[in-house]
């Protein structure tokens, strides 16, 4: 099941892409991602009183309350980055750099999360590296 959630993360994820460049036209980019975030909030939040599952917060440990905060932070500074690339660059070029962010994430999760890293791994890393170098030159 996990896998038809990963394609429709990707298949949103380029939506996303398009939509955002088409509507940032003539748009602070800051004020862009301000919007996009407002709604991802209410669909979000949504999506927690739809399945009942706003009394979970309170068992959330404080690590993870740490860990979630620092994502959130993360996340905004990505979207920050990203919709000021989008509105500066072409977004083929802009979306395949965005996407070294898979090969930054094995490096990370081979590092602290202690996942496995694989001859089949280093040969994407390396192969989505040198695709990006294709596409943006």
């Amino acid at each position: 099941m996990w896998f038809w959630f990963a394609l429709g993360s990707a298949i949103f994820a380029a939506l996303t892409s398009i939509l955002a460049k088409i509507g940032i036209e003539g748009v602070n980019s800051n004020l862009a991602t301000a919007i996009r975030t407002a709604v991802v909030i209410i669909m979000a939040w949504g999506m927690v009183f739809l399945t009942n599952s706003q009394g979970d917060i309170k068992t959330i440990s404080q690590r993870s309350w740490i860990f979630l905060i620092l994502s959130g932070l993360a996340t905004g500074a990505s979207w920050l980055c990203y919709y000021k690339a989008l509105q500066m660059g072409e977004a083929s070029k802009v979306v395949a750099i965005d996407k070294l962010s898979v090969v930054l994430t094995l490096a990370l999760a081979f590092v602290f999360l202690h996942d496995q890293f694989t001859v089949k791994s280093l040969l994407g890393c390396i192969l989505i590296g040198a695709g990006t170098l294709l596409m943006v030159m």
